[in-house]
């Protein structure tokens, strides 16, 4: 990393969680290169992985099929009636694209891109995952991410947080493209004299560089917060601390699943309730997108991406 880059973010985000997050991004892709160390880093990226299931599909004659489904994106309409929201805000509508692994997208993101053109929203946020893979050249996948945000308008911004696939290096790129990143931070959102709190955490699922306490340290005790977690696995955590909505990605809903939307793998350390579409825990509202994009494949079976609106309404 650029020492230029380095300090800045030191200053930023302080020095034990630059530290963490560079030490493990390094420790992880030494496993990754390591011989017969693929295994040991990510499922995902196991080198065998995606030619078999490749070869499978294709003799089971479903390979065009599944890189179909993964451009036959759905626009998902929640509603969410919140407790202390202020009433400036009912109505609301925040867009969420989660996982877009970016330059995995097949067509190059012409289909996406025409849809964001058509949505009006308020505000919108991208929950982590913008490379397809974990480990290799980034700047495509940044470039493509760029041309995403450039069809996106959203008034009160886009904002971002960085996901398993992400290295701490992508947030001058993507903060360049008009994403603010929030790195265990959060921002007050204002709208008529009234404000909600957006908050957003680093990776908790791979990198385990999220610190809740610090990420709300500056939000007020009542006001209404929304949190931004890449994984749901944050679910007790996040409820505990008072949110009122967390929105997360990863799991990508399974991406190929049996017949009925049942995945066979969600990669996430959590009940499988929190792994899909909207939930509940302790007061506190959830939603898990399916994600946008695919990883490992660009296919897709009985789970199709995704883009969300969520409308925030007043409870009552």
């Amino acid at each position: 990393m650029d020492a230029k880059l380095y300090q800045r973010l030191e200053q930023r985000i302080g020095p034990d969680h630059l530290r963490k997050r560079v030490g493990r991004q390094v420790e992880l892709a030494a496993k990754f290169y390591a011989r017969g160390g693929y295994a040991s880093f990510h499922l995902e990226n196991v080198e065998l992985l995606p030619v078999i299931l490749k070869f499978l599909l294709k003799m089971l004659l479903l390979y065009k099929r599944g890189l179909q489904n993964a451009l036959d994106y759905r626009v998902e309409h929640m509603q969410v009636a919140i407790e202390n929201l202020p009433k400036a805000f009912h109505g609301f509508r925040l867009l969420q694209l989660s996982d877009i692994h970016a330059d995995g997208i097949a067509d190059g993101g012409q289909k996406l891109i025409a849809i964001l053109e058509q949505i009006k929203t308020d505000l919108c946020v991208l929950t982590g995952d913008f490379r397809f893979l974990t480990q290799d050249d980034y700047g495509p996948a940044l470039r493509q991410t760029a041309a995403l945000v450039g069809a996106i308008h959203a008034p009160h911004g886009v904002f971002g947080i960085l996901g398993n696939h992400d290295f701490i290096e992508f947030v001058p790129a993507l903060e360049g493209a008009g994403v603010n990143m929030l790195l265990n931070e959060a921002v007050p959102i204002r709208k008529d004299g009234a404000e909600i709190w957006l908050a957003g955490i680093d990776d908790a699922h791979l990198y385990d560089c999220h610190d809740l306490a610090k990420t709300l340290a500056t939000a007020p005790g009542r006001s209404t917060k929304i949190l931004l977690s890449h994984t749901p696995e944050t679910y007790a955590e996040a409820a505990a601390a008072g949110i009122d909505y967390i929105l997360c990605g990863h799991t990508h809903g399974g991406q190929i699943c049996l017949p009925g939307g049942f995945p066979l793998i969600t990669n996430a350390r959590c009940p499988r309730r929190f792994c899909a579409g909207p939930w509940h825990f302790n007061g506190m509202h959830g939603y898990t997108s399916k994600a946008t994009g695919a990883s490992c494949l660009p296919v897709r079976f009985f789970c199709p991406p995704e883009v969300t609106i969520h409308e925030l309404l007043c409870e009552g």
